[in-house]
């Protein structure tokens, strides 16, 4: 990290939208005295990584926390130097340094989380409060942010996409949820069709999402066109309707795998004593097997979320809307902060869902362990 601090930009500056922009380092960007700052706190961090111990990794996750909340000031401190009054279209973005930084500081939370056994949900709070800075550093004074910039330009856009997002990850989970349940029920109930059923949500997972997109093109434009109440409902070829066809079929593996993982991992010596008790079949499952099979069968909703968040971007190249589209027209007219302004909110969707599901998981978990 201290190599790429020193031999890439830290940040970069265009006068505005359209020219290439120009790269900083970062005694240009920030300055001497605070390249110098950055400089010590990244050394600190190396030293007492050099020579771990139980009682220095709250100060290495201290420094790393003081370094991610340092960012944006720095940001703003580096757009103050290399943005004069005459440039009002100017844009700043981060530099190769920047990035390198932030990828570095993740891993790092990220071991330190698994080293010192932080839970998820603190972990959690450390995170919201990091990003509750950058949010107030965005919203009042990093304006020249070529990514601010963007938003602000297409907030309404942004919100939009962002809902349509949000609605077709949660209808295809939710639908994924009640499907694989029910097919990791059938699968129990009927046990050699166990190796038939997960050939197929195997081969069906295989399927390259633009290909399974143009697979169920032809099939729904044809039943728009012919069955009224279907056409009623907006299915058509293209749009939300293959999307979410195609985010519940990738989304059915995760979950049928870890139900059946799930319910036939609970001790059968407790549900003998549960029989014993005078509990019929179905009290057993509802009151004793699925409380039991609970964290492990949350586990498979946090992976198919996780993966539907992400698969949800492809769909807008079939216009079912969502953040892929910023992805997509920003690839489309070489504007990286466009495609920002889609990808960075997918990644934190995904990180938060993440983290929420993982932690309930982790709450039933201790719940059922005495």
């Amino acid at each position: 990290m201290l190599v790429a601090l020193w031999g890439l930009d830290a940040a970069s500056v265009a006068p505005n939208r359209i020219v290439e922009s120009t790269g900083y380092p970062l005694w240009q960007a920030l300055g001497w005295p605070a390249a110098g700052l950055a400089t010590l706190l990244w050394g600190a961090m190396a030293a007492l990584a050099a020579y771990p111990a139980r009682y220095r990794y709250p100060a290495l996750l201290a420094l790393g926390t003081l370094l991610l909340v340092l960012l944006p000031f720095g940001l703003m401190l580096a757009a103050q130097r290399l943005i004069s009054a005459d440039m009002p279209q100017a844009r700043l973005s981060l530099g190769p340094a920047s990035w390198v930084m932030l990828f570095v500081l993740s891993l790092c939370l990220v071991e330190l989380r698994l080293t010192m056994g932080l839970t998820r949900s603190r972990m959690a709070l450390l995170l919201a409060g990091v990003a509750g800075v950058w949010w107030l550093c965005a919203a009042l004074w990093l304006e020249p942010l070529a990514l601010v910039q963007e938003f602000q330009a297409r907030s309404a856009l942004f919100y939009r996409a962002l809902g349509e997002h949000l609605a077709l990850v949660g209808i295809a989970v939710s639908a994924s949820v009640v499907l694989g349940v029910a097919t990791a029920l059938l699968i129990r109930r009927f046990n050699a069709s166990q190796s038939a059923a997960f050939a197929v949500l195997n081969f069906l997972q295989t399927v390259p999402s633009l290909a399974l997109f143009g697979l169920l093109l032809a099939p729904l434009a044809w039943l728009g066109a012919n069955v009224e109440w279907l056409a009623a409902l907006g299915v058509s070829g293209i749009g939300w309707t293959p999307a979410l066809l195609a985010l519940t079929v990738y989304s059915l593996l995760p979950v049928v795998r870890n139900t059946c993982v799930a319910l036939e991992a609970v001790n059968p010596a407790v549900l003998d004593a549960a029989s014993g008790m005078g509990m019929r079949p179905i009290q057993r499952f509802w009151q004793v097997r699925l409380p039991l099979a609970l964290p492990v069968l949350l586990e498979g909703v946090r992976i198919t979320t996780v993966q539907a968040i992400g698969l949800t971007a492809v769909a807008a190249l079939i216009g079912a809307g969502g953040l892929g589209d910023f992805i997509f027209q920003g690839l489309g007219q070489a504007a990286m902060d466009m495609v920002l302004l889609g990808a960075l909110p997918i990644i934190a969707m995904a990180l938060v869902a993440d983290m929420l599901l993982g932690a309930l998981a982790d709450h039933f978990r201790r719940g059922d362990a005495p």
